[in-house]
């Protein structure tokens, strides 16, 4: 073992040692940003960067099983992402797919979709609805995979699905607007049902959410981290957990 790696070891054993799990946060958001720009650094592909971030999902998962966290939002891609060119978005697409089998095939995780499916290829619908079903009754960690999500067309969604219900129902526009308050838009979000994130996590340096959660992170924690997605260490979690413990949350100041 190199030296460098034993006084890490060391580190993130005090660190993990100090932590009041009785402060950990229920809800994380991460956005794992910095795959293209390791691979760059690296002297690697596009590609090559992408896979390197999806490995790290499962690690990721693993720390937070250790520190009672139950319930993790993935951004994995987002609606701006889709207008890459074909030539990177579906070898992407197919990686994707991929984590996101590997998360249900693991067996400790719910996995959930938080997105607009209908803009995704069909097979890429097809994997995240077999997901869903497969992992529906494990009783672990919630996976929300976001794939195809923005924080923007979310509320647009959530917008839309609140009128068509309510149209199907005969509820005129002047009833609507009469009872049309923030728990109704929240029925109709994607992570309906679920609690809002207690801290949102980006790697990679970017100081921005970039759309991740509008509705849902008004009251959240960020955190953000220097180090590039691939290379995002336990000692990294660690140091946002304990980050957030330390602060002190005052809604609506």
């Amino acid at each position: 073992m190199k030296l460098r790696d034993l006084v890490y070891g060391l580190y993130a054993r005090r660190v993990e040692g100090r932590l009041d799990h009785a402060q950990v946060p229920k809800h994380i958001g991460v956005i794992l940003d910095g795959n293209r720009r390791w691979a760059r650094a690296a002297g690697g592909t596009t590609e090559q960067g992408h896979m390197a971030g999806a490995s790290k999902i499962q690690e990721l998962l693993g720390w937070c099983n250790e520190t009672d966290v139950e319930v993790v939002t993935l951004w994995l891609l987002s609606t701006d992402n889709l207008d890459r060119p074909e030539a990177e978005l579906a070898p992407l697409l197919g990686i994707i797919e991929g984590a996101v089998s590997d998360l249900a095939a693991d067996g400790r995780w719910r996995v959930h979709h938080v997105g607009n499916r209908d803009l995704l290829p069909s097979r890429t619908q097809t994997v995240l609805k077999e997901a869903e079903r497969d992992t529906e009754h494990i009783d672990g960690i919630l996976v929300n995979v976001a794939v195809g999500y923005g924080g923007r067309q979310e509320i647009a969604d959530a917008v839309r699905s609140l009128l068509l219900d309510h149209s199907t129902k005969g509820t005129s526009f002047e009833e609507l607007a009469e009872i049309v308050d923030i728990d109704l838009i929240s029925e109709h979000l994607y992570t309906r049902g679920q609690p809002d994130p207690d801290l949102v996590i980006r790697t990679s340096g970017e100081q921005r959410l970039s759309g991740f959660m509008l509705w849902q992170s008004a009251h959240s924690e960020y955190y953000f981290c220097e180090v590039f997605w691939p290379a995002f260490r336990k000692v990294d979690f660690l140091r946002a957990l304990r980050d957030y413990a330390a602060r002190h949350r005052r809604y609506g100041n």
